[in-house]
């Protein structure tokens, strides 16, 4: 294994892969006939994509539509080409963050592995759930990890809309 990985080499750092995707992105930017906020929302949705989707582990968040919208005030005043390049490099160096996982999902994947195996072992010794033991333990704990996540974040989602669902509606009301 280890003579496999220095065969490889040491592979591109990370500042030299930034600069080319960069590069590439900032010639996509250019190359689109922009004209309204709303294309230039979409190619700064596609940047992001785009560039969560190059950088293996590394995910950024998306800015705020509102940021985006100050940024194309910017962007469209510039006189030039160059000028347009900057306030671009200067937003993304100050409004783009690195996307975090939140405390309940990183307990969960954390949690469940260890969890799934003690209930597969339980379930085992259950007469009414013999085919639980056909299942592999390689297949068993990655997809009770991936359902229990997955359960976490659309838990969690619909939590945030009914909260923010009771919130307008409050608002609603005062404003009555």
């Amino acid at each position: 294994m280890g003579l496999a990985m220095s065969l490889m080499g040491k592979g591109l750092p990370t500042a030299q892969m930034v600069n080319l995707v960069m590069g590439t992105l900032e010639r996509q930017f250019i190359d689109k006939e922009i004209k309204t906020f709303e294309d230039f929302h979409i190619a700064m949705l596609n940047i992001f994509s785009t560039f969560n989707s190059a950088l293996p582990g590394k995910h950024y968040d998306v800015p705020s539509p509102e940021e985006v919208q100050a940024c194309y005030g910017e962007w469209k005043v510039a006189p030039n080409e160059a000028a347009k390049k900057e306030v671009l490099v200067k937003f993304m160096k100050e409004k783009v963050n690195l996307s975090r996982l939140d405390e309940s999902s990183l307990i969960t994947g954390i949690v469940t592995p260890p969890a799934a195996m003690a209930a597969k072992r339980a379930g085992e010794s259950v007469p009414q759930l013999k085919l639980i033991k056909s299942i592999p333990d390689v297949i068993f704990v990655p997809s009770a990890t991936v359902l229990a996540l997955i359960s976490v974040k659309l838990s969690r989602k619909m939590f945030h809309d009914n909260a923010t669902a009771k919130n307008s509606t409050t608002r609603i009301s005062y404003i009555l």
